[in-house]
């Protein structure tokens, strides 16, 4: 029956970083100066109540991991930190200069990239410079992505003197076999090491991502890497779905063939193995692909109903205004979407005219915003509800019509204005998001534009 539920649901489609999905972003209606209105808005609104938060990619690599759907630049030559350094915060007083008044900000996550490619004394200007102009919020999160092979206690020391106390580390497989097949050769001492350093130092979460359907993995690879993880018990696991988009990412993701990679029975093995031996361990399951400790402040967030999902995955910290800062970044006003150029060239002379280096976003209709509250419940609470009137639209109806199949297959329940996603259901999440979202509904696209959902 297991088997028949993946064949039957695994189709391809969005993680729901954000609704709308970026492929069905309203381009045409979108300008740079609609989208700062909306940001004005939503920052005069929220900046002294909840703060604000700042996405930072740093997007250099010294070496290609072949799994990677990341915009990146790879390259040993060091020299490129200063002038990026000096070029994300010439764009962060661009946004300065148009707030009203100073910011607060309550949320900072460094991704990439490999932000522990730069050296600590650049991250420590970048993180100083930021705070020239701006101020935190009494319960700020300051959090980065660090490779186990680099992160030197230089770096650690110095981000946890500037406040940051979550780090994640990239684990992917500890198997030897798959590390030659994504370019990713990490020893388990070295995330042992990079682990026990962030703890010595006093950061209070430490993370490790685990990825599944991997090429050459095997579902005895997943239980090892489990067991080795289970020995250093990092205080949160993102235990999640490899995306094959070689369409997408180019030659990153062609380094091996499509018969190397996992079947999806095999995949949803994987996860359902992982899940159980992650729950044995102690983990609790929170929204998709993510794994606490119940001592960790994100399993907190779930219990008293203030977990959040935005373009930096699940987060404790509910703000209505993210900026993107750096290349490819990605901002969020809550009304409104912007995303930052994608290469560095194009970066750096947009911010040479002193420009935003914003080519594309959408601004958000009243069905949107309904649609992404409903989209955001699911993925953070596995519920929704439109008993209110401003959860409330149109076509709720032919929404839970689309439903009745999944409901009939025990993944979901309706109570009365209420749909529930049972534990059952949990592995499917992205599916029943699927049938909320009237625009990929509407408008199915001609090419596979999203990964497989199993």
């Amino acid at each position: 029956m297991k088997d028949n539920l993946v064949q039957k649901y695994n189709v391809a489609g969005p993680r729901y970083t954000s609704y709308p999905t970026v492929p069905y972003w309203d381009n045409q209606f979108f300008t740079v100066d609609r989208y700062k209105e909306t940001l004005l808005r939503s920052f005069k609104e929220s900046n002294s109540t909840e703060g604000i938060s700042l996405y930072i990619h740093l997007p250099f690599c010294e070496s290609l991991c072949t799994f990677c759907g990341c915009n990146k630049r790879i390259t040993k030559r060091h020299e490129v930190e200063s002038p990026y350094i000096e070029t994300v915060l010439r764009e962060w007083d661009l946004y300065v200069d148009l707030f009203s008044e100073k910011p607060i900000i309550r949320e900072i996550h460094l991704g990439g990239g490999t932000p522990t490619f730069f050296s600590s004394e650049n991250l420590r200007l970048l993180i100083e410079g930021i705070f020239q102009r701006s101020g935190k919020a009494e319960d700020f999160e300051f959090s980065f992505e660090g490779h186990p092979n680099n992160t030197k206690t230089e770096h650690l020391k110095v981000l946890f003197d500037m406040g940051f106390r979550r780090v994640s580390y990239g684990v992917q497989d500890y198997n030897e076999e798959v590390q030659l097949a994504i370019h990713r050769f990490q020893p388990f001492e070295n995330v042992k090491a990079a682990t026990e350093n962030a703890r010595n130092l006093g950061y209070t979460s430490v993370g490790h991502d685990i990825i599944f359907g991997l090429p050459f993995q095997t579902v005895e690879h997943i239980k090892t890497t489990i067991a080795k993880t289970q020995e250093l018990m990092p205080d949160r696991i993102a235990f999640y779905s490899y995306a094959h988009v070689p369409w997408i990412k180019g030659n990153g993701q062609r380094g091996f063939k499509e018969e190397d990679l996992p079947t999806a029975e095999v995949k949803r093995e994987m996860y359902e193995i992982g899940k159980q031996l992650l729950a044995e361990a102690g983990y609790v399951e929170i929204g998709m692909d993510h794994f606490a400790l119940k001592s960790d402040y994100l399993y907190k967030a779930v219990k008293e109903k203030k977990l959040h999902r935005n373009f930096m995955g699940y987060t404790t910290s509910n703000t209505k205004v993210m900026v993107g800062l750096g290349v490819s970044a990605i901002s969020d006003s809550w009304s409104g979407f912007a995303q930052n150029v994608k290469t560095l060239e194009e970066y750096y002379k947009a911010l040479e005219r002193e420009e935003l280096p914003l080519y594309r976003g959408h601004i958000l209709t009243e069905e949107d915003e309904t649609i992404r509250r409903h989209i955001l419940h699911l993925m953070c609470r596995m519920e929704t509800a439109w008993e209110d009137k401003e959860l409330y639209f149109g076509e709720i109806f032919e929404i839970l019509e689309r439903l009745k199949e999944m409901e009939a297959d025990g993944l979901v329940k309706f109570g009365k204005n209420k749909l529930v996603i049972t534990e059952k259901g949990r592995p499917y999440v992205r599916n029943v998001c699927m049938a909320f979202d009237v625009l990929l509904q509407r408008n199915q696209p001609d090419t596979q534009l999203f990964s497989m959902t199993v």
